[in-house]
């Protein structure tokens, strides 16, 4: 290593340190053992001030037991408050992916924390017998009940950025609904031509597609207000103080500014990945729902001349090396393939949760990992395509009047009038013979002019009478 370094101890032996760095010999060995996702646990933000918040409130609630005197609360609570507001984040090295339940993220937040408390009360990095990583910041507590916790946390926030990311698309796919609202359109069931509706209404379902997901999102944020902590080691609460669970949860929900839920049965939330699982269950169904509309979108936009053709996505980027004038629908298409990453991240997380055994679930990293993934991806797509698709939207209004003009599907309207059989013959022959249904329907007498207009006025068309 080059530089000063000071030296550690752990349970394996001796180690140099860089005399440099927060972290400890646990972190070292951690980085060592766990070189998978060439990422950090840095790379998630939300993680790091979730880990020290927890600390500063184990802090302040072991202090008022008595477990921890004020001068070590007062640093410990100093070093937390810093990483929250954003300071020493390129100390938390370790991979996210990684063995062990997620010890080795406990451990880098127990050294940053005890390195940087020790600088704030003047004494060097290391001097562990004045703060130690475990003794002290760890003190009543363990990996398994502050790692769930800090997963908890972590998932709300990015949980609310991607509700509100969804709610920006919403509101520009209601927009899109209201300008469309006058266009009709041939509506369409199994790609064949079914009956008109407006473009606006079709649009308007991909806005009320999102305002449900977000209920549903928001129904499964809120179990993870349930958790562990002051459950130690499996949910016994073993070396804590007997008061300590009720306390620090409520100076943790005071931090953070919501109320938390203390689980009822400690030794069966220790265990349990049931909110995880509900909460990718949702993000998979936003995920599927999301990839739906985008194939909407491609279908709609196809063409332009051998396609569809009733909209036009705006043009982001060249699409070809090879044809020229070319335009793709690049937008969808990259929200497409951000549903097929959460859908696996789905499984993923899954199997995470049906392989616990016992007392523990030692794959919660990867749980926590794909949840993020999925989440910072779900609303990086819900916002590009606001921004670089749903709003520049138009309406090919001639295209979309021939195809009704043309389209055999309006003969459904006129069964009220001249009965399922003849309105049968009618598409029949407009089929075999390229002519429109209102020129056949004429021709045989079936409605007067007059009485065809007003059957097939628009409004007609596309609600109950």
């Amino acid at each position: 290593m080059p530089g000063p370094t000071r030296l550690e101890h752990d349970l394996i032996g001796d180690r140099e340190v860089p005399d440099d760095a927060l972290w400890g010999i646990h972190t070292l060995r951690a980085t060592e053992n766990f070189c998978i996702s060439r990422r950090t646990i840095a790379d998630t933000p939300d993680l790091l001030v979730a880990l020290a918040t927890i600390k500063e409130a184990a802090a302040e609630a072991n202090s008022e037991l008595g477990v921890l005197d004020a001068s070590r609360r007062d640093a410990i609570v100093a070093a937390c408050r810093e990483i929250r507001a954003g300071h020493w984040h390129d100390h938390f090295i370790v991979d996210p992916i990684q063995g062990g339940a997620g010890t080795s993220t406990n451990m880098n937040a127990n050294e940053v924390i005890a390195n940087r408390a020790l600088e704030l009360m003047g004494h060097p990095r290391g001097a562990y017998h004045v703060i130690h990583p475990t003794d002290h910041v760890n003190a009543g507590q363990s990996t398994n009940d502050v790692y769930p916790t800090a997963l908890k946390l972590a998932a709300r926030a990015g949980v609310l950025r991607l509700s509100e990311a969804m709610e920006r698309l919403r509101l520009a796919f209601a927009d899109k609904s209201a300008e469309f609202a006058d266009i009709l359109k041939m509506g369409r069931t199994q790609l064949q031509d079914a009956v008109p509706m407006t473009l606006g209404q079709e649009f308007g379902t991909y806005a009320m597609m999102l305002s449900e997901d977000r209920m549903r999102l928001a129904e499964a944020v809120d179990l993870i207000r349930e958790v562990n902590l002051g459950a130690t080691a499996i949910g016994t609460g073993i070396n804590s103080h007997p008061a300590y669970a009720a306390l620090v949860r409520e100076r943790l929900s005071g931090l953070i500014g919501y109320d938390l839920i203390t689980a009822p049965d400690l030794v069966e939330a220790t265990q349990d990945c049931g909110a995880f699982v509900q909460l990718s269950g949702v993000l998979k169904r936003i995920a599927v729902k999301l990839s739906k509309t985008c194939n909407d979108l491609r279908l709609l936009s196809s063409g332009p001349r051998a396609g569809l053709n009733e909209i036009n996505l705006p043009a982001r980027q060249a699409g070809s090396s090879i044809m020229p004038g070319k335009v793709n629908p690049v937008i969808p298409e990259v929200v497409n393939q951000i549903a097929f990453e959460v859908i696996g991240h789905d499984i993923t997380i899954t199997m995470a949760a049906e392989a616990g055994q016992l007392q523990l679930n030692a794959f919660e990293p990867i749980i926590f990992h794909s949840l993020q993934q999925s989440l910072s991806h779900l609303a990086a797509g819900c916002t590009t395509l606001e921004v670089n698709c749903i709003r520049g939207i138009t309406a090919n209004r001639q295209r979309l009047a021939d195809i009704v003009e043309n389209s055999i599907g309006i003969v459904t309207a006129l069964n009220p009038y001249i009965g399922y059989r003849n309105a049968t013959e009618v598409a029949m022959e407009a089929y075999r013979s390229g002519r429109g249904v209102k020129e056949i329907v004429l021709e045989r007498g079936l409605l007067d002019r007059e009485k065809l207009a007003e059957v097939l006025r628009p409004e007609m068309l596309t609600s109950p009478h």
